[in-house]
């Protein structure tokens, strides 16, 4: 059962720093957040490790665990950095993949279609991070693929997040299918270009929910 609420606990939290319910350098109280969600401290302090993971949160010995959160220059920095790391990995996979490369990238491709059929965000995600993350195996290039996973997980919280703009979801694997197409055609610059455009978009998307996170949560502070 604890193993199930970790994940539940930590995209709540994730959300919560992200929208700017929680702010940045706040300090997280695990017996408050326990009472919060009703559990006990083990799944809040293995959240917080996740987060701390991510980079979302900083766990400082013997004080506590804090917010930390990318300001809106770093993450759009941060989204142009992975969207051309991705358009690299796009580029090499065409030239080096093989046949189990191939099949790789086809399993997780599959996965997300299901999902997205299922109507399940929470299945899509984790898809689509394997259905990437094949993409930068399919390169052979191990220190291109630790820095494009390294990035993926930094990032995570928010490509997350913005697949609550709606039909996000849909778009996104649309995106994938224009990927898949290049990338098994041979067409090393088409997959590059559409893996750019992919991950640019994702930012975009979520600059723009993200204001409209905060301007909803600047409202209810005020109407509190």
């Amino acid at each position: 059962m604890r193993g199930e609420q970790t994940p539940r606990l930590r995209e709540a939290l994730e959300e919560d720093i992200v929208s700017g319910r929680l702010k940045p350098g706040q300090r997280l109280d695990e017996v408050g957040l326990a009472e919060r969600f009703g559990v006990s401290r083990t799944p809040i302090r293995e959240a917080l490790i996740q987060l701390a993971a991510s980079g979302l949160v900083e766990i400082r010995p013997r004080r506590g665990a804090f917010v930390v959160l990318l300001g809106p220059r770093e993450l759009l920095e941060s989204f142009e950095l992975m969207a051309e790391i991705e358009a690299a990995c796009g580029r090499l996979a065409v030239l080096r993949m093989g046949v189990s490369d191939r099949a790789a990238i086809r399993e997780m491709h599959e996965a997300c279609r299901a999902a997205v059929a299922a109507g399940d965000e929470a299945t899509y995600y984790p898809a689509n991070a394997r259905f990437h993350a094949a993409i930068y195996a399919a390169t052979g290039n191990r220190v291109l693929t630790g820095e494009a996973l390294r990035l993926q997980r930094s990032l995570q919280p928010y490509r997350r997040l913005q697949l609550k703009v709606p039909r996000r979801m849909e778009a996104s694997f649309a995106e994938h299918e224009g990927i898949v197409e290049a990338l098994f055609t041979g067409d090393g610059a088409l997959a590059a270009e559409r893996l750019r455009a992919h991950v640019l978009v994702q930012g975009e998307r979520f600059m723009t929910l993200l204001a409209a996170l905060q301007a909803e949560t600047e409202a209810l502070d005020k109407a509190g």
